[in-house]
């Protein structure tokens, strides 16, 4: 985890522990402590939006709150933390949401693009964008987009994430592919026989000189890669 993420987790459970209290400066304090963090990492722009506890609850006093990170939670996009009474009349616990924007520079449709068209430099440019609002990637590379073709339709200054690209097929099959085998320290290739199709992003399965089937990674032109 970078330093930064280090940072903002620190504080957001720091903020959590007190949230009950609604105590606005801790908020502003928290916020401005996570901001100055990021600056100091010299790429990214962040802001934190706390949201609130339900109204509804009547929480027992609590002389040891503590406050956690869910298990599968993230603090990106729209997230929540956990807090827990530790020490008092009644055991409870609780979940305050939080939003986390991460702002960077990413690729943006120039003009209005229909699903199906195939990408050229001057319908992309680089703007600001928030990085956490859609779980794909946001592509920062013109090289990673020009001549992929659009899965669907994008607004103009929407911004290019992975999952907005048709997935790439890098040999059918029947092929030829080198297969590349690494692991720690070492990296061995030979030729194999393609039992399925080498679509991006999904396993594909091919058959070794010696006979052998293996599921690998397809990764370029006629080639597979298996970590060992």
């Amino acid at each position: 985890m970078e330093t930064w993420a280090r940072a903002l987790l620190f504080v957001l459970l720091c903020v959590a522990a007190h949230a009950a209290r609604a105590d606005a400066p801790w908020l502003d304090e928290a916020r401005a402590l996570v901001l100055r963090g990021a600056g100091e990492q010299g790429a990214l722009r962040v802001d934190v939006q706390f949201g609130a506890l339900d109204a509804r609850l009547r929480l027992a006093p609590c002389e040891q709150i503590e406050p956690y990170l869910p298990s599968g939670a993230k603090l990106w996009g729209r997230s929540r933390i956990g807090l827990r009474c530790l020490r008092g009349p009644t055991r409870w616990n609780v979940y305050l949401p939080v939003t986390v924007k991460v702002f960077g520079p990413a690729l943006v449709a120039s003009r209005a693009l229909p699903a199906g068209s195939v990408l050229a430099p001057g319908d992309l440019a680089q703007a600001e964008v928030d990085l956490a609002e859609d779980a794909s990637v946001a592509l920062r590379q013109r090289e990673l987009a020009v001549g992929r073709t659009l899965a669907r339709a994008l607004q103009p200054g929407a911004s290019l994430r992975q999952s907005h690209l048709q997935a790439r097929q890098w040999f059918a099959a029947g092929e030829t592919v080198v297969v590349v085998a690494q692991g720690r320290g070492f990296a061995v290739s030979g030729e194999a026989h393609a039992l399925t199709p080498g679509i991006e992003g999904q396993p594909a399965r091919v058959r070794t000189e010696r006979g052998r089937v293996i599921s690998g990674t397809p990764v370029g032109e006629r080639r597979v890669e298996v970590n060992l």
